[in-house]
């Protein structure tokens, strides 16, 4: 079912609810910077955890290309972690809310769920940020330093997607970001953790996440996705992803080793 509520600022979020009869738990499932709910490579994360029995709730952040309020030039990942928090505020009062529940995200999604297990530990069950952002200072370094200092000067980015949609954005989104770090509290994250990368991912690349794979301290696992790239978006590539989380999903239910 399909909600529209309103975040802390008064703008409105689309949010989609899909409940199963006797759900094993519940999970969050959040895109990335300019996605949405519908984008295929979150639909495989949202299907994976329907098919084990679980409610899934996504929503489309505001500034973004989706059903919620805002645009993306004002995108930053303060906004885009602030939608997450009241998206899970309001689910406190729904019939199907549980904790301790699962977060799944892409890309500063990624971070962000990764930012919020940090600030609540006690109600995560299981994280899986997928091509996520580590860091504002690590996504500075991998950018080429004449296109960041033309994007500062100038203000705003513009830049054309994989659909052919012209996307811009401000260069405030960078300065947000550079406020972040997940690695500064890494050991706050406790539950196991899911990463996935595309083996040419030139916006999260693979060595950023194993900066943080080796920084991890609880159960975790890395998979780097052949040929892939920062989005996935072949049939072959999905149907991999999906594969990695159903057994990832199924191992959360078995006890650990000792």
């Amino acid at each position: 079912m399909k909600h529209f509520i309103e975040n802390r600022d008064g703008r409105r979020i689309s949010v989609l609810v899909e409940t199963n009869k006797n759900p094993r738990g519940l999970v969050f499932v959040m895109h990335g910077l300019s996605g949405n709910k519908e984008q295929p490579h979150i639909m495989v994360m949202i299907n994976a955890f329907k098919e084990r029995g679980y409610n899934v709730i996504s929503f489309d952040t505001t500034n973004t290309h989706g059903e919620s309020d805002g645009n993306l030039e004002d995108a930053t990942i303060t906004n885009y972690y602030a939608d997450l928090e009241d998206i899970i505020s309001w689910s406190k009062n729904q019939e199907w809310y549980k904790e301790p529940f699962i977060l799944a995200g892409h890309s500063v999604g990624g971070i962000c769920v990764l930012l919020y297990a940090q600030k609540f530990p006690d109600k995560i069950m299981a994280l899986a940020p997928i091509s996520t952002v580590i860091s504002g200072e690590l996504s500075f370094q991998n950018k080429k330093s004449d296109s960041l200092e033309k994007w500062r000067r100038e203000g705003m980015k513009t830049w054309v997607g994989h659909s052919g949609r012209t996307k811009r954005l401000k260069w405030s989104h960078m300065e947000d970001r550079l406020k972040y770090d997940v690695l500064r509290e890494v050991d706050k994250i406790r539950v196991p953790v899911l990463l996935i990368v595309g083996e040419n991912d030139d916006s999260t690349p693979v060595e950023h996440h194993k900066i943080l794979y080796n920084a991890l301290k609880s159960q975790k696992e890395f998979h780097i996705i052949k040929g892939a790239e920062h989005t996935f978006r072949t049939p072959e590539q999905l149907d991999e992803i999906k594969d990695i989380f159903l057994k990832w999903i199924d191992n959360l239910s078995k006890p650990l080793s000792k």
